[in-house]
């Protein structure tokens, strides 16, 4: 029988909690929770110590993000078309695709062997509940859907079509992103350091250990017990706030997208294991992954397309220099904000090749879960016609902002709604056809 024991540690000097935790006996894991004593949020709820629970930037103030294990040798067909460099060295090195390839193998395999194990351990008997403990839980998960409902509206919608343990998790790992993100766009951005983004990566260690810091980390601790999530891709997002301390400029595409792995094509890979691949799929398991990877890159290629001028005013440009060279543009052309020919032409080429990632993303939906498929598909249209609206700008995204209007928001619902009714083995059909 799995035993679990509550214990509270309070401060000899004081009346104050220092942490509370729970044991569980079957597993020999331990969680620890550490309250929070840093202001007050809008919409206050009591913190684990019945005190004030701290606002994302407050949060942010201890806060801070490592390596990335990217040495694959694998040779695979990616929808980018970089291929193998050499180094000033003479040295053979991978190109960035591949070295993301070995995150996607490493979390197919998790997932693979999640399923093999629940097979084995179906008659199992869930552990006890401490009394008390659901509550605390349930509120951590509450304050992560009131953040992605207020930052996040359009994504908070889609995560309601999902099932109730699928959208905790969404939100608890959107809420840890966009903390993540704020550390280098956020209001103290100014302050933060590589050392201050160190201590963030050891944060997320321990939260994936069970040792969470305050309640919106023991949402996703309670998340990452619940799915095979693999901690590779979060450790990831943190190399790409790194990126963005050092680094303004990206000399070519394979630059490029490994940035655009970093800071968005992980969440893809965050997302599947909570969004559930169908039991009708037939796909590998790592094209269901490849597709959500190409989706976070589709969304990120059209995030820098849409904030080109804003991004400009900033002093960075995430366009690749050899491509904008080769065009007959330089910096100096944007942060002028010409557009002129050889900008439409250029622009063309780069929504061309974002929206061969949504092409390539589209390919998988059809393989995840049918009650992860309609809010994806949803996400993925609407961000796609983002790029509709800079060619409707006459591409002039240094002063006008590319966004879909209402409307085109609720008729794009239905169409992703009729398409996300196909099942796999039907999808597949109709793709021989």
């Amino acid at each position: 029988m799995a035993v679990a024991l509550l214990w509270v540690h309070v401060s000899p000097n004081t009346t104050d909690l220092l942490y509370c935790g729970f044991h569980d006996s079957s597993s020999s894991r331990s969680l620890y929770l550490r309250p929070s004593f840093e202001g007050k949020l809008k919409r206050t709820k009591p913190n684990w110590s019945s005190t004030s629970t701290c606002s994302l930037n407050q949060c942010l103030k201890f806060s801070c993000l490592g390596e990335s294990e990217n040495n694959n040798t694998r040779n695979i067909k990616f929808p980018v078309l970089s291929s193998l460099v050499a180094n000033p060295g003479g040295e053979i090195v991978v190109s960035s695709e591949e070295m993301v390839y070995n995150v996607v193998l490493k979390q197919a395999a998790l997932v693979k062997r999640q399923l093999r194990t629940s097979e084995v351990n179906m008659d199992v008997k869930p552990d006890l509940v401490v009394p008390g403990t659901l509550s605390l839980m349930n509120e951590a998960y509450d304050r992560c859907k009131e953040v992605c409902a207020e930052y996040a509206k359009t994504f908070y919608l889609g995560t309601l079509l999902m099932t109730p343990e699928r959208r905790r998790a969404i939100w608890a790992i959107y809420v840890w992103c966009r903390r993540t993100d704020e550390l280098v766009d956020g209001p103290n951005s100014s302050h933060i350091t590589p050392a201050a983004l160190d201590r963030w990566e050891s944060r997320l260690e321990d939260l994936f250990a069970g040792r969470p810091y305050d309640m919106l980390d023991a949402a996703l601790s309670d998340t990452v017990t619940k799915f095979p999530v693999d901690i590779q891709p979060f450790k990831d997002m943190i190399e790409g706030m790194r990126l963005d301390l050092r680094k303004s400029r990206y000399k070519n595409f394979d630059e490029l997208y490994l940035y655009c792995y970093y800071v968005a094509g992980t969440v893809g890979l965050m997302s599947v294991p909570v969004m559930g691949i169908s039991p009708e799929s037939q796909a590998p398991t790592e094209k269901v992954y490849n597709s959500a990877l190409a989706l976070g890159i589709a969304n990120q290629l059209t995030n820098i397309l849409r904030d080109v001028g804003e991004d400009a005013r900033r002093g960075r440009v995430y366009l690749p220099q050899d491509e904008l060279s080769q065009a007959g543009l330089s910096d100096e052309d944007i942060f002028a904000g010409r557009v002129t020919d050889n900008w439409r032409n250029f622009m063309k080429k780069q929504i061309k090749r974002a929206r061969m990632f949504f092409d390539e993303s589209e390919n998988g939906v059809t393989e995840l879960s049918s009650a992860s498929r309609w809010p994806v598909l949803a996400s993925l249209l609407l961000y796609r016609q983002i790029l509709d609206e800079i060619e409707a700008n006459d591409y002039d995204n240094f002063t006008k902002r590319a966004y879909v209007s209402k409307a085109k928001k609720i008729l794009a619902l239905p169409v992703a709604y009729a398409r996300s009714v196909i099942s796999p083995l039907r999808a597949s059909g109709l793709m021989k056809a």
